[in-house]
């Protein structure tokens, strides 16, 4: 089947490479990225939801940022230090 699809530019450039150096057509690499994505969307139906323990408390200590992973790691470390 024929059809049209609208793709970002740097993106189907990246395919067209991708294509290339697999020994693919577009098409090819199209329709395999379709399929994939599909099926591990499939998949995941199935799966057991996951319940996480939380534990209460006053949130984030005075000067956390939890963008910041190198501060984080450091005030972990603190924590793990022996005294």
């Amino acid at each position: 089947m024929r059809t049209t699809i609208r793709l970002d530019d740097e993106l189907l450039k990246e395919a067209k490479r991708a294509a290339a150096a697999s020994g693919r057509t577009l098409t090819e690499l199209v329709e395999d990225s379709l399929r994939e994505s599909l099926a591990r969307r499939q998949s995941t139906k199935g799966r057991k939801r996951v319940v996480l323990t939380t534990f209460k408390g006053d949130g984030l200590q005075p000067g956390v940022d939890l963008d910041n992973s190198v501060a984080l790691l450091d005030l972990m470390d603190r924590y793990d230090a022996p005294s």
